[in-house]
């Protein structure tokens, strides 16, 4: 993350004697929330991970931790995954299989992760009494509402099935919510990068897969004409998101989503230049078809997580960039 240490949550003494579960936590983004949870004194952080995503370096800092345990295995397994809620007073579920063409490509396998590995780990979550359970959404979500900045009751069509896969996360979540008494957040993610972010593998996310071209002095291959703008939001962001929405005392909290985003637009061409920028160099992308599946234009309005999160975005797009260019160089 960023060099600065803010503290996102206000009661330490609830802090340092909580139990933490992090599905997904050797992920991009869980292993963040990981980082933060460990640096900041919780109790105990544990991580389910079968690192189909993830990856045993972005956890191998933590393993002579004597408060993080890992356990390797899939959300799809429900007897795992009530063994990983023994003792958890919150939860942070992270783990999904992300990706929009390899929904169109696997919408099975999307959909067994995403799906019922979310409802597994629900359901387990409320058997165990957990206090409150945070989930990672997605502003694909919106689909083809063509309202710019995205706000949270305005929703289209999805097109993609891991855009259904995460609606059907939120529509689960709010009847766990209503049915059940469970206190439950999904959080709206837009485009969050960072440092960890994985640049292999044919799903990769872009920014990564810019910053390694500029590296390695390869082609930068632009999906599109490059003008397609979106709210890139920095990891750090998300992890305060994440705190805040655990800890969060506002009495209407629970039982919503949120965009977890910037609140503010670039093209990714524009952002590509920056990179370029940073590393000091002109280079122009080589273009290709535009993804299936992907939305035209991105922002969010961030004011409903303000409100009732306390969520305030520290890191912008500049100072988010270099600070993922820096981390990635080789």
């Amino acid at each position: 993350m960023s060099s600065r240490a803010e503290i996102f949550h206000s009661d330490q003494e609830l802090f340092s004697r909580s139990r933490f579960l992090v599905t997904g936590g050797a992920g991009f983004i869980g292993s963040h929330i990981t980082e933060y949870l460990l640096q900041h004194g919780a109790a105990q952080v544990r991580v389910l991970d079968n690192l189909s995503e993830g990856s045993r370096e972005n956890i191998r800092p933590f393993e002579n931790n004597p408060r993080f345990e890992f356990i390797e295995g899939d959300i799809c397994n429900n007897n795992l995954v009530e063994q990983a809620l023994k003792g958890i007073d919150f939860v942070s579920h992270q783990a999904a299989l992300g990706s929009v063409p390899r929904s169109i490509k696997t919408p099975l396998a999307t959909n067994a992760s995403n799906v019922t590995g979310f409802l597994n780990v629900l359901d387990a979550a409320k058997n165990a009494g957990v206090k409150r359970m945070v989930y990672a959404s997605s502003s694909s979500v919106y689909g083809d509402h063509p309202v710019l900045p995205k706000i949270e009751e305005n929703i289209g069509n999805p097109l993609s099935p891991y855009a259904v896969s995460k609606r059907v996360n939120e529509l689960y979540a709010d009847v766990f919510a209503r049915t059940y008494g469970m206190e439950l957040v999904g959080l709206r993610y837009f485009n969050i990068f960072g440092p960890r972010q994985n640049p292999e593998g044919p799903y990769a996310a872009v920014i990564p897969l810019f910053i390694r071209s500029i590296h390695e002095k390869s082609p930068a291959w632009m999906n599109g004409d490059g003008q397609q703008t979106r709210d890139f939001t920095y990891v750090q962001n998300a992890v305060q998101a994440n705190i805040r929405a655990l800890f969060s005392t506002h009495p209407m909290a629970c039982g919503r989503v949120y965009n977890v985003a910037v609140g503010e637009r670039v093209s990714v061409l524009e952002m590509y230049h920056l990179l370029c920028e940073y590393a000091g160099v002109k280079a122009m992308p080589s273009h290709r078809e535009a993804r299936e599946g992907d939305i035209r234009d991105s922002l969010a309005d961030i004011s409903k997580a303000h409100e009732y999160l306390g969520y305030q975005p520290l890191v912008k797009l500049k100072e988010g960039l270099r600070l993922t260019f820096d981390a990635f160089k080789p």
